[in-house]
């Protein structure tokens, strides 16, 4: 995984479970201390710090709305009085509010667009300065595969998922001369609570649409954004990677 020789301080944002859960462990396993938020869930919140805990690695709970930016600037504050600057930051904090684009509210839109794309910016802007003081730093931002295929009902999480890339590719260019990357993960179907809750119907009709013929794991998209964190990919920016089993090819 390209691992450092010492540890980096790592902060990781929606890690109470799945993806993000999976992200922190991945970078607790490469060695780094990982400190992740959650909004509410405390038992999930203690599940994900034991698994960090089991790799050896040092974690770090935050209780945090990233959809407010006081609680961005403390939970940063609160990172950087326990350990250091933060110098690998994963924004995977994600929420839905689907609803049909002729009767979707202005909350149910504002909502997803503050949590899902402007979080992912105040925690950039907030990490920027000192990893450019450094000239080191890793940015991974999870999107996904509806961002360039869309969904019915989803006009406002494909809007922010597809706004992470402009926002991406845009931090990449202005911070690579300081030695920092700026990457976008695009994962498809992956097991979760929630896909798992579907119907065997839904189930199988996205399985069908996959060329890998099944739902990935969290595990699976961890390993990339570990990856891009790691010093092996210390030549790959501005780059938009799939995890979804071939779903997404061509866009």
């Amino acid at each position: 995984m390209g691992n450092t020789l010492s540890p980096r301080t790592t902060f990781v944002t929606g890690a109470s479970r799945g993806i993000g859960r999976a992200a922190a462990v991945a970078l607790a396993e490469a060695g780094h201390r990982v400190a992740f938020c959650y909004s509410s869930d405390e038992d999930g919140a203690k599940e994900t710090q034991s698994a960090i805990e089991a790799t050896g690695a040092d974690a770090l709970a935050i209780r945090a709305d990233v959809g407010d930016r006081d609680a961005v600037a403390a939970a940063f504050d609160e990172i950087e009085s326990a350990w250091s600057p933060v110098e690998l930051l994963v924004n995977n904090a994600g929420i839905t509010a689907d609803g049909l684009v002729a009767r979707m509210s202005d909350e149910a839109w504002d909502d997803v667009i503050r949590i899902n794309l402007t979080a992912a910016f105040a925690t950039i802007r907030r990490a920027a300065g000192k990893m450019m003081k450094a000239r080191f730093g890793r940015i991974v931002n999870v999107s996904s595969v509806g961002a360039s295929s869309g969904g019915p009902g989803q006009a406002n999480y494909a809007a922010a998922k597809a706004g992470l890339l402009g926002l991406s590719r845009s931090v990449a260019k202005e911070l690579a001369p300081r030695g920092i990357t700026c990457n976008v993960v695009a994962p498809g179907p992956i097991v979760t609570s929630m896909t798992e809750g579907m119907p065997d119907d839904w189930q199988g009709r996205v399985t069908d649409l996959v060329p890998l013929g099944r739902f990935g794991t969290p595990e699976e998209v961890g390993a990339v954004i570990a990856f891009l964190c790691s010093d092996a990919a210390s030549y790959v920016t501005g780059a938009l990677v799939p995890v979804d089993g071939g779903l997404g090819m061509g866009h």
